[in-house]
């Protein structure tokens, strides 16, 4: 009898379970707290297209801490990070639609990142305000617009700030610079206008700072010595005037992008005490003067002057990869034997008063040029023996020049895919081979025959002895 009463109890307590099973199916979903499903959800109800169907797994009464780009955390197991990204130019792999206030329903949230999801519209989300730990704001390349909102320096938590390549516009809001957490803000490819705020040496904390593709104007200011960790300052393509910041001195950047401003003076000797400087760009502005000589030390990788007023000696650089000097004052002469012993992948010397012979540019080792540009000078010789000499070129522009040579033995590499040399004394043919570059031209020569077969217009062969053949006029047989 006992025995029967035990296995009545335990059929019981089996048959209770399993009710309260079947009662509260969702369990897995209850790992998601409602609050957060109620907001992401809407989110998705603000997206009006999604071709890749990034957001099709999210799906009331499923756990939303598991969906595509969501994260959660803490003992209450909140959503902490919204991390979508797409492929701006690629169609199938962006969103349309707006950015849904709801997600302030997220009240743990600390990171929003939508990278690159092409066609999101609307102004800056002023739901951020309500999310009382938000550290990450990422919204880049869509179609954000409207002023940033004054009072954006109440977000003071905020470490990263990355709204590049929208179309925001306006003025860059003073209270920015209270923002005293901030490591990154990159505000790039947009319409800002006005000048940089004199307050932003409050920003300590700053380590990377991108104001680049703007409508900025004023001098730059002198204001960088306070903020001791900066190592990126990219503020290209802008209206910036006056001279070079001194106060840039005090810190030891990895890159320093001003170019296409119209920045004046002459270059500061500091710049070539950075023990970590990788890449300075400088081109596109009103520089002059001399080219320090502290520049020459091991660590610079790229170095763009091209555009400026520089002249005088160059220093020896034997340790760099990327050098454009084009288009300034310079007038070297010979080329510089410190240059043949270089091993660069792109050298641009168009312009820079060249008038040796190619027969003298005799690199000491293997060629690893990739981009070559000696146009605009006044070179003579062969530069078959140098081009011959590698498998890694892609562009070789030298118009212009004074190059004779007989283009029937030149050997257009598998890489190549720009070939410019028009206004020189090239005689010969022109090989079957050239059909596979790019661009080509060969324009104001002594060329002749019939043309090989190409997609080239005919200016690229126009000015020649006797070319004929399409896009030329027919042979005469």
């Amino acid at each position: 009898m006992a025995m029967l009463s035990f296995h009545i109890l335990h059929c019981s307590v089996f048959l209770l379970f399993s009710l309260l099973i079947h009662q509260f199916p969702a369990t897995t979903a209850a790992r998601c707290h409602r609050d957060d499903e109620t907001g992401l959800l809407a989110f998705k109800s603000g997206i009006k297209a999604d071709p890749s169907g990034m957001l099709d797994k999210w799906k009331l009464g499923t756990d939303c801490c598991k969906w595509y780009g969501i994260a959660c955390n803490g003992p209450q197991n909140r959503v902490n990070s919204l991390d979508l990204y797409g492929a701006a130019s690629y169609s199938n792999i962006m969103l349309s639609g707006t950015i849904s206030p709801s997600l302030s329903k997220l009240q743990y949230l600390n990171y929003i990142l939508l990278k690159d999801l092409g066609n999101l519209t609307g102004h800056f989300p002023k739901f951020l305000f309500s999310l009382p730990n938000i550290q990450v704001v990422y919204i880049t390349n869509s179609k954000l617009l409207g002023p940033l909102p004054r009072n954006i320096g109440n977000l003071t938590k905020l470490q990263s700030l990355i709204l590049a390549r929208n179309s925001f516009s306006g003025s860059i809001p003073s209270s920015l610079t209270k923002l005293t957490q901030l490591s990154t803000l990159d505000l790039s490819g947009n319409r800002l206008l006005g000048t940089i705020p004199s307050s932003i040496g409050q920003l300590t904390k700053l380590f990377e700072l991108n104001l680049s593709g703007n409508k900025l104007s004023g001098s730059i200011p002198d204001k960088f010595s306070t903020i001791t960790m900066l190592t990126f300052i990219k503020l290209s393509n802008n209206n910036f005037t006056g001279k070079f910041p001194k106060s840039i001195s005090n810190l030891n950047p990895r890159e320093i992008d001003l170019g296409s401003n119209s920045l004046t003076g002459k270059l500061p000797e500091f710049l070539g005490r950075f023990d970590f400087l990788k890449t300075l760009n400088l081109s596109w502005n009103q520089f002059s003067g001399t080219v320090p000589k502290t520049l020459a030390h091991p660590e610079l990788y790229t170095l763009d002057l091209s555009h400026n007023l520089f002249n005088g000696p160059f220093p020896k650089l034997t340790f760099i990869h990327v050098l454009d000097l084009s288009y300034n004052n310079f007038h070297f002469g010979d080329i510089p034997k410190w240059i043949t012993s270089t091993y660069f992948i792109s050298l641009n010397l168009a312009r820079c008063g060249l008038n040796s012979s190619l027969n003298d540019w005799k690199p000491l080792g293997p060629v690893f040029y990739q981009y070559l540009d000696i146009s605009h000078n006044k070179i003579t010789g062969n530069p078959l023996p140098l081009l011959n000499s590698t498998t890694s070129l892609i562009s070789f522009i030298a118009s212009d020049n004074k190059l004779k040579f007989n283009m029937k033995h030149m050997k257009i590499g598998k890489n190549i895919k720009y070939l410019d040399l028009s206004h020189n004394s090239v005689f010969g043919n022109v090989p079957k081979s050239v059909s596979r570059l790019e661009e080509f031209n060969v324009s104001s020569n002594h060329l002749c025959g019939r043309l090989p077969v190409t997609k080239f217009p005919a200016s690229a062969f126009v000015n020649n002895d006797c070319l004929c053949g399409p896009p030329l006029p027919p042979c005469k047989d």
